[in-house]
């Protein structure tokens, strides 16, 4: 049995007692809602007992209780699974050959997709670019600009090249409103720009609280479900990468896509985060110009380093982003530790990926770094999650401790903790990238290479068992 302080907490409800000292609740006029992990109180606590979080907790204000628009009164329909037909509509192209991909083969019919991403990195200019193109295939197309006046979003549409035939144009942030034009237009798609700008009559929060961004997305989601549009709702995004709002505005989409790259340079990443209709491993990259965003199909030489003077701290890795190989250059820098305390820092890969092979190469290669300072990067920007790059992320910091350069080659394996290399996966197709791109010479996993059925004509292949022996081929 709880005690009445944690219904408090758990259920969000006021206990109070009569004069015949007997507890009853009462449902408090406001409450306060962890931004992080949902928690729910009805009063403010500095530190969240759900997910320990400072200064999560925002107040909410609790309206009338009532039927939500376009259930009340309706009974519920209950289908059997072997009488609801197959969907005979297929996926929506979007036109973008890099979107296209991401998605899983393009947009899939009353689906919810949240776009996610910082400021200025450009997702309402793929949006209205993707809105152009479906336009002229599945008119019409709705653009719910809720920051951008009409003509700020024609200013911006001919700057890209859209020219906006079968797209209509909604300046609002009503979530009545909205959802009224889009029963009386009908659209195949919907875009909405931003989830946070808009607010509903149900909630007497202000716009961009937790209370209006939950029940807008789920206004919007049930419109998706019955109507049959598709929507492509942004999200913004917290100082820490994560999308702004309840977690739940996560858990209701059908797609989650994050928009990746420092604004300052050209190159944009399209990642999948959750896809209920195709993988989550696809990228898309895309060049901004003044012009819009630009697909690029083919990465090439994209992360590769465009001199050939052989410089210490430098390593080509072979890795997969989704279906397609990529090569890439990692960089490592070694230094004396001035401050006594020795320092771990990755740009593109995790950090704490990099503390454990400083850790192994120490232990196992007799490298002595724990009086040095170890800096990582991936050129270009790009961040690679897969184990596939521990051979050239350890190989680098091997090269620029001893400052050596390495031999040209192409690195691909997986560090254990006892210092082994592991096998990768699609190695055929790694190989023959780094082929293609002039790398005659690839390490990769002695396991690899027992298994491996053919070798590319003209390219050495050499099998490791472990960094000892990376290093020593490497190295010569």
């Amino acid at each position: 049995m709880l005690s009445p302080v944690m219904r408090e907490r758990v259920f969000g409800i006021a206990f109070v007692r009569d004069s015949g000292n007997k507890v009853s609740p009462k449902r408090a006029e406001a409450r306060y809602v962890c931004q992080a992990c949902g928690f729910t109180s009805t009063r403010w606590i500095g530190k969240c007992p759900g997910c320990q979080g400072w200064n999560t907790l925002v107040e909410e204000r609790m309206a009338p209780a009532g039927p939500r628009r376009g259930s009340a009164g309706k009974p519920a329909e209950i289908a059997w699974l072997d009488s609801v037909p197959d969907s005979a509509t297929g996926r929506i192209s979007t036109g973008i050959g890099e979107f296209y991909r991401v998605l899983g083969g393009g947009l899939v019919p009353a689906s919810f997709v949240l776009i996610g991403g910082d400021p200025g990195i450009g997702k309402s200019t793929i949006l209205l670019q993707a809105a152009g193109h479906l336009s002229a295939s599945v008119p019409p197309v709705l653009y719910v600009s809720a920051e951008e006046s009409p003509g700020q979003v024609k200013l911006r549409a001919s700057r890209v090249g859209v020219p906006g035939t079968g797209m209509a144009i909604l300046a609002e942030t009503h979530m009545e409103s909205v959802e009224e034009a889009v029963r009386r237009l009908n659209p195949s798609v919907v875009v909405i720009d931003s989830i946070q700008t808009l607010w509903t009559e149900g909630m007497a929060s202000a716009p961009g609280s937790v209370a209006q961004v939950r029940e807008c997305a789920g206004q919007l989601l049930r419109l998706a479900k019955t109507g049959g549009s598709s929507f492509l709702v942004v999200c913004h995004v917290t100082k820490d990468g994560m999308l702004a709002g309840p977690k739940t505005l996560e858990h209701l989409a059908d797609c989650v896509l994050s928009f990746e790259g420092d604004r300052h340079h050209v190159y944009r990443m399209l990642r999948a985060v959750k896809n209920r209709f195709g993988s989550t491993n696809e990228l898309g990259v895309f060049e901004m110009t003044g012009a819009g965003l630009k697909e690029v199909p083919s990465l090439g030489d994209l992360f590769l380093p465009t001199y050939d003077k052989p410089v210490p701290g430098r390593a080509v890795a072979a890795c997969m982003e989704g279906s397609r190989p990529l090569l890439l250059e990692v960089q490592a820098l070694v230094g004396s530790a001035a401050y006594g305390m020795p320092q771990r820092r990755s740009q593109g890969v995790d950090n704490n990926r990099l503390a454990i092979l400083v850790a192994v190469l120490e232990k196992r290669a007799g490298l002595h770094l724990s009086s040095s300072d170890v800096f990582l990067n991936v050129a270009g920007g790009l961040l690679v999650e897969e184990p596939a790059v521990d051979l050239a992320c350890a190989l680098a910091v091997v090269s620029a401790f001893r400052d050596r350069p390495l031999a040209r080659m192409a690195l691909m394996g997986e560090v254990g903790l006892g210092g082994e290399v592991r096998p990768v996966l699609n190695l055929e197709r790694r190989m023959e990238e780094a082929a293609r791109m002039g790398f005659t010479r690839q390490v990769i996993p002695a396991a690899n290479r027992k298994s491996l059925p053919a070798v590319p004509q003209g390219v050495e292949v050499e099998g490791v068992e472990d960094l000892g022996e990376a290093i020593k081929c490497a190295l010569s």
